[in-house]
């Protein structure tokens, strides 16, 4: 896939993990930008609430073992082509062959990380179609308890940090970091599942409103303290990291993500009825602070 294509498409369906995709370092730079392009296209998949649910899930069980090498790439039902309204996200489903030719041209180890990270969030997202697929709003359908949260959170996150610390090992060796790989890889995935709570946090009242309940909203206050620790591991993960690029890149997300957990802080209860947004002057100002950090 051609440079200028693969940033329009990142451009189009990120609002600022792009920033950090085009910091890495050239050699970690491709499989990460596939590997976050191939997640969203499952994403829209998953989450075209007006397509049936068995539909997505036949959707999305095709697409993940076009992915692994095991299947063809299948047509995109209608009926969520039909329900995709954002262009961006349908250019992004139209460019699935592209995506999928880029896959076949990295370098094997490479192209093993990215269809193993892209199958384990696709397993997360069919999850949540199950779970919540037949959900409406004013009778929620709820996680059973903390540790299906916690598998929620590494299937669909967690598993990020795994391999964006496995990818680097593998693309820039001793230069990535000189910490032993098997306690950074439990760092950023801590990390990334802290990210992905910020996320639903941010998300509660959307998320009721469609009758799906990830966490009580009693418990609302602890999963923000848990949350605010795992976002912690990120900066302690972005530290450790060998240089300023890789360090901003990894960063950025964690930066955000604790303004977002200010933002809930302050809105209180009233988060519960308007959903809390990082202006977007403020991401570009994380992004110098990232890059100018000691």
């Amino acid at each position: 896939m051609k440079e200028l294509t693969e940033n329009h498409l990142l451009k189009g369906v990120s609002r600022s993990f792009y920033l950090s995709l085009r910091l890495l370092p050239r050699p970690m730079r491709g499989a990460a930008s596939l590997g976050y392009l191939l997640a969203r296209v499952s994403d829209t998949l998953a989450d075209t609430a007006t397509a049936p649910a068995a539909a997505r899930l036949s959707n999305l069980e095709a697409f993940s073992r076009a992915i692994s090498g095991m299947g063809r790439l299948p047509q995109w039902d209608v009926s969520i082509i039909n329900s995709v309204t954002d262009l961006r996200e349908k250019s992004l489903l139209e460019s699935t062959d592209k995506l999928s030719a880029w896959l076949e041209r990295l370098p094997q180890n490479e192209a093993a990380l990215v269809r193993e990270v892209v199958g384990i969030i696709i397993s997360g997202q069919k999850l949540d179609i199950e779970r919540f697929g037949s959900a409406i709003a004013g009778h929620p359908v709820c996680l059973a308890d903390d540790a299906e949260l916690e598998d929620y959170t590494w299937r669909v996150a967690g598993c990020v940090g795994a391999f964006w610390t496995k990818l680097g090992f593998l693309t820039l060796g001793g230069s990535f970091s000189k910490q032993a790989p098997d306690p950074l890889i439990t760092q950023g995935i801590t990390y990334g599942k802290g990210l992905q709570l910020v996320n639903i946090l941010r998300d509660m009242a959307a998320d009721l409103a469609m009758g799906r309940s990830y966490l009580p909203v009693a418990a609302r206050e602890r999963w923000i303290n848990i949350a605010d620790d795992r976002i912690g591991e990120g900066f302690k993960y972005a530290e450790a990291l060998d240089t300023r690029r890789l360090r901003a890149a990894s960063v950025l997300p964690a930066m955000l993500a604790r303004e977002t957990l200010k933002l809930l802080h302050q809105a209180g209860p009233e988060a519960m009825k308007k959903r809390v947004k990082v202006p977007r002057r403020h991401v570009y100002l994380s992004l110098l602070r990232a890059f100018m950090r000691p």
